[in-house]
């Protein structure tokens, strides 16, 4: 994917977009080195399967030469999506003036604003998508990113499901706070108490109670209702917090429940257990 666009528009916001989406991401590389590039992409099969090449004005033997480069790429079968971002006058003199930025081509903003868009104006029509920011937040950009993806993409939010003991204090990093406490405690069943959350016995006691098969389903439509909202507003990471009195067996076997529901669903899920021990 080659990814440009004017000056202030939202390519840069658009490459740590790209890479919340899985995309392997280089800014403003070299036109020189564009060839070895590509032949790096070839050579690493899939390990670079979703590729995002930045480039702005700066480069300017990349737009001089626009159609070798990109023949560069279609003789190794690779064939380039062109992204581009543009944004009104009035918005880009704003943005240059609220960051105090000067303009890549060293000119006046305006006038640079105006060279831009002529030097930039082939690529333009060649784009695959073009996105106007003017109005956008960088929720809604995000979104616009995800949503011009010639891909979709299943995959646009990292999750992280970790149990704790809140005798030992609130994880600092939670997002999203749950306390299942209200379930019956494993650790007063004699048999069970120095094993974990982790173990067939206590995973069997806390899942056959009436209680947490009555709340299990219930917690985890809410969880899969609220992470497409969440990727909307364009939280990239989210941490759910599960939490009990010693964080080692109602919060553990629930958390591992969680996360793999969520995996299939198809997210991206790492677990933790901070207590556990």
């Amino acid at each position: 994917m080659i990814v440009t666009g004017i000056s202030g528009a939202g390519r840069s916001q658009a490459i740590k977009c790209l890479e919340d989406f899985g995309y392997f991401c280089v800014d403003n590389l070299p036109a020189p080195l564009l060839p070895s590039f590509a032949d790096l992409i070839v050579r690493s099969g899939k390990a670079m399967k979703r590729v995002a090449l930045g480039i702005d004005v700066r480069e300017g033997k990349f737009f001089k030469g626009f159609h070798a480069d990109l023949q560069e790429f279609r003789k190794r079968k690779i064939n380039p999506w062109i992204m581009f971002f543009d944004a009104d006058d009035a918005t880009l003199l704003r943005r240059f003036s609220e960051t105090r930025r000067k303009h890549p081509l060293g000119k006046g903003v305006l006038e640079g604003i105006h060279d831009e868009r002529k030097r930039l104006k082939d690529i333009r029509t060649q784009a695959d998508r073009i996105i106007d920011t003017s109005n956008l937040t960088l929720s809604e950009l995000k979104e616009k990113v995800a949503v011009a993806l010639p891909m979709k993409m299943k995959q646009t939010i990292h999750v992280t499901v970790n149990s704790f003991g809140y005798k030992y204090g609130l994880p600092v990093d939670a997002d999203l706070v749950w306390d299942v406490r209200f379930l019956p405690n494993p650790f007063y069943i004699p048999r069970l108490r120095h094993k974990t959350g982790l173990s067939k016995e206590v995973r069997n006691y806390v899942f056959n109670r009436k209680e947490c098969r009555t709340f299990i389903p219930k917690f985890f439509r809410l969880v899969t209702d609220c992470l497409p909202h969440f990727i909307k507003e364009g939280k990239s990471y989210l941490t759910i917090s599960i939490g009990c009195t010693g964080g080692r067996h109602r919060s553990v076997a629930i958390s591992e429940a969680l996360a793999k529901h969520l995996k299939g669903k198809g997210y991206l899920v790492s677990i933790q257990h901070r207590d556990i021990e």
